[in-house]
């Protein structure tokens, strides 16, 4: 069994609540667990549970982020279905989050360009994910980078803390190149008072973590296990 669970994204300065992520997960008969690749998941499984969970969100939030890999973003059933949540959503916003892991067939920049952009064409926000790690280093994404609505930095992907100057100048990356293309830069990985601080004092107000809100079930039946 595979359920969404839903993290909030906030606007720090005017504490709004800006929308949601989708964190897929496995029911093993115990206990819900992350898939330990989502190379493993068909396209087909996470077009089906988006557009049942698109039907059971009736939220007011600009929002709600998806995640899926290089290989399954090119799966023409996902795409059928991204198109079909999208509208079971409006006027929520459906935003697609490129993550960083690695998968087993070669994807072509061109693929890449290709469906970024029909994304884009069909209302549907195009996100980077995790940017600066795995496959979203900077050689990999730049020609990317034009056709993204928002860049994501995630600190617990390199275990970091912004009282880190390292962490800083990395964060300070990806800030700027966000700001020169007029995109959503999003901190994820916020999970202290010392990061809720530093990003004050980066003047980062769109953030996600532990410290705003954990991951919860979003139940689509009764009998959904808790």
């Amino acid at each position: 069994m595979y359920r969404y669970f839903i993290q909030p994204q906030l606007n720090t300065y005017n504490n709004g609540l800006i929308g949601y992520e989708l964190l897929l997960k496995q029911y093993n008969g115990e206990f819900w667990r992350v898939p330990a690749s989502f190379n493993d998941l068909p396209a087909s499984v996470i077009a089906d549970t988006l557009v049942e969970t698109a039907k059971k969100l009736s939220l007011k939030i600009g929002s709600v982020s998806v995640n899926v890999n290089r290989e399954q973003i090119l799966d023409a059933k996902l795409m059928a279905s991204l198109i079909i949540a999208q509208g079971i959503l409006r006027p929520v916003r459906l935003v697609v989050e490129l993550i960083e892991e690695p998968v087993d067939k070669p994807v072509s920049m061109a693929q890449l360009v290709e469906v970024a952009t029909q994304l884009t064409d069909l209302g549907i926000k195009f996100s980077l994910d995790d940017v600066g790690t795995g496959e979203n280093t900077w050689p990999n994404i730049e020609p990317l980078i034009p056709f993204a609505s928002e860049l994501k930095y995630a600190l617990q992907n390199r275990h970091e803390h912004l009282t880190s100057e390292s962490a800083e100048e990395h964060v300070k990356f990806w800030q700027d190149i966000a700001a020169k293309h007029s995109q959503r830069f999003i901190l994820e990985g916020v999970e202290d008072d010392d990061d809720d601080f530093w990003a004050n004092q980066m003047k980062i107000d769109l953030r996600q973590g532990y410290y705003y809100g954990k991951p919860h079930l979003l139940k689509l039946h009764d009998d959904d296990p808790d």
